[in-house]
């Protein structure tokens, strides 16, 4: 036998974690090039030159997927958000750039494919078909349409539609501007007719309305957006793949899954994402083996969990060479210590030993972005008065959203408050501060302004330009003078993250990539800073919630019931209307 027919590398008897027959059992695993070639008894492929690692007891699964995520939501470039999540695992993510796209167009989205070329894991995007997804509701930086999918889809490294709404949490828009049905079917036709995936997102949908959604997407379609066992098994029996979210806010798997371990449906439509992680759970908790964890908790199969982030997400993707650990696939292989900590020990991706022992053993060189996708502010500086909220006598009845922790769905309150001089005051004895959403990008100038309940703050205020979906800038405070300040910081930094107390600013982040993500801080580095704020807002201005600018940027997200906040006003979801603060005496 010739060099040449030897293995470059033998992972030597591991416990092989099959995804395809759902069994582990002791073999090796010989590895040439990027490719696997035998899993088995490789004793014959080992030659001089081969390196043969003993990985006796250590379980050997395929490299994990991330299905569903948003790097803007880790304010992180894909380079950072690489070097935190590959020593956990993850060998492959798909990628929504809704967020960049909302603030940017195309031209944000393609700057973030190009950088995909620059990192060793493998980075797939699935692009928005429309944005903003409520556009009578909200101003977007930019206004994606149908004219943009030519030109997107066949941009390297994108490989689809991401997130069509479905006829639920955007029935509203569908209802009252019906032309967006058109240009959403014709976006979705050419995606089908290039055999390119469209992700789906569509809670709360049954029977005729669930029918209708997964025909939009042309009859395969996902949804990461399932809160419920019983949507959960309606969605499966319907042939939707179910997307189970457990992210840093939102988490949905536990519910989810319950469908497979108290109805017994088969999990192979079940994918696990994290749809928005922070960058402190990253270098804490890990990614996907984290997630991999607590599915196990919940009673699931170790080796039917591991499919949820391997063989399950590749299927649904078409990811034909990974995903799995068998000849002729790319040997991306998680070395794992236990399956019930799902510590990870190495990770290889195409074939290279990448990370072992939570390190990452490879460069990777920061990625500066081009300058043009960093001037995403384009507005001046507002006053006192711009938030001021106005009301006639000596108090008010208001209309106020309540917060729901590790939801993106609201409550509605209503609240009477006192109004001083013509202006109506924030009561936090009762809970009940202001908010505001500013436009930033210089189209509309608009200003909504409400009250919420549930951050709990006893002063100071923070802003912050990731405002979910349209990201313009959102703040939330006790007064509208510490509100202006943070507003301010945020438009004089060019985008990013603002706190102000007792008429200055305690401190600030900048987010200069359309103003959501910083390529001027290692993820470590955002990691730490991000920590820092969050002591800030919970010590200094006594805010209750964890996640605290994580939690604020999901109060503008107008496709999620009940009541929202965007440059416009109050959105009241389900019934498609715009609300003032202020009930009508």
């Amino acid at each position: 036998m010739g060099d040449r027919d030897y293995a470059d590398i033998v992972l030597y008897q591991g416990q092989v974690v099959n995804v395809l027959t759902r069994e582990i059992y002791t073999a090796s695993i010989a590895i040439k090039g990027k490719y696997i070639v035998l899993v088995g008894d490789c004793d014959d492929l080992v030659g001089p030159e081969t390196v043969n690692i003993d990985v006796r007891g250590k379980y050997l699964s395929p490299g994990f997927i991330d299905s569903h995520m948003h790097f803007e939501s880790s304010m992180l470039t894909i380079t950072e958000f690489s070097r935190l999540s590959i020593p956990s695992g993850t060998t492959t993510l798909i990628a929504d750039p809704h967020e960049i796209g909302n603030a940017l167009g195309p031209m944000g989205m393609k700057a973030m494919a190009d950088e995909i070329a620059r990192v060793p894991n493998k980075v797939s995007l699935v692009v928005p078909a429309m944005a903003p997804d409520c556009p009578d509701l909200e101003t977007a930086g930019y206004d994606i349409t149908s004219k943009d999918m030519k030109d997107l889809l066949n941009y390297p490294n994108i490989i689809g539609i991401g997130e069509l709404q479905g006829f639920s949490n955007a029935k509203h828009v569908y209802r009252n501007t019906p032309e967006v049905i058109t240009d959403l079917l014709s976006s979705t036709m050419y995606a089908k007719s290039k055999n390119m995936v469209v992700d789906g997102n569509a809670p709360e949908l049954f029977g005729k309305e669930l029918a209708a959604h997964i025909i939009s997407t042309g009859g395969r379609c996902s949804c990461h957006e399932t809160t419920t066992k019983e949507e959960a098994v309606e969605k499966l029996r319907q042939g939707v793949y179910l997307f189970m979210r457990e992210g840093s806010t939102q988490r949905n798997m536990a519910e989810c899954i319950r469908a497979v371990t108290e109805e017994g449906m088969d999990s192979r439509r079940c994918i696990l994402a994290t749809d928005d992680m922070v960058a402190k759970d990253l270098e804490i908790l890990g990614h996907m083996n984290e997630i991999i964890k607590r599915t196990i908790k919940e009673g699931v199969n170790p080796v039917e969990a591991i499919q949820m982030a391997t063989i399950n997400p590749a299927t649904y993707f078409n990811l034909d060479e990974v995903g799995v650990l068998a000849p002729g696939k790319i040997a991306d292989i998680a070395v794992i210590e236990d399956l019930k900590s799902m510590r990870v020990e190495g990770v290889f991706i195409d074939g290279k030993l990448v990370a072992a022992n939570g390190e990452l053993l490879m460069d990777l060189p920061k990625y500066t972005y081009p300058k043009e996708v960093k001037s995403s502010v384009k507005i001046e500086y507002i006053n006192e008065k711009d938030l001021e909220i106005k009301a006639k006598g000596s108090s008010a009845i208001v209309r106020c959203i309540g917060l729901i922790p590790d939801q993106n769905l609201t409550s509605k309150h209503r609240e009477t408050i006192k109004v001083y001089n013509g202006i109506v005051q924030p009561d936090t004895s009762t809970d009940t501060l202001e908010i505001a959403v500013i436009e930033r990008y210089g189209r509309k100038n608009n200003i909504g302004k409400a009250f919420v309940k549930g951050f709990g703050m006893r002063e100071g205020a923070f802003a912050e330009s990731i405002a979910h979906d349209t990201h313009n800038i959102i703040v939330v405070g006790t007064n509208v003078r510490d509100m202006t300040l943070a507003v301010n910081r945020v438009i004089e930094i060019g985008g990013g993250i603002a706190i102000a107390n007792k008429g200055r600013v305690l401190s600030d982040m900048r987010l200069p990539v359309g103003g959501l993500i910083t390529d001027e801080l290692s993820g470590h580095e955002v990691s730490e800073k991000i920590a820092e704020l969050e002591r800030i807002v919970k010590i200094d201005l006594g805010c209750k919630v964890h996640a605290p600018f994580m939690h604020l940027s999901f109060l503008s997200l107008s496709t999620s019931a009940e009541w929202k906040i965007t440059d416009k006003g109050i959105v009241d979801v389900n019934n498609f209307e715009i609300l003032t603060a202020v009930e009508d005496n």
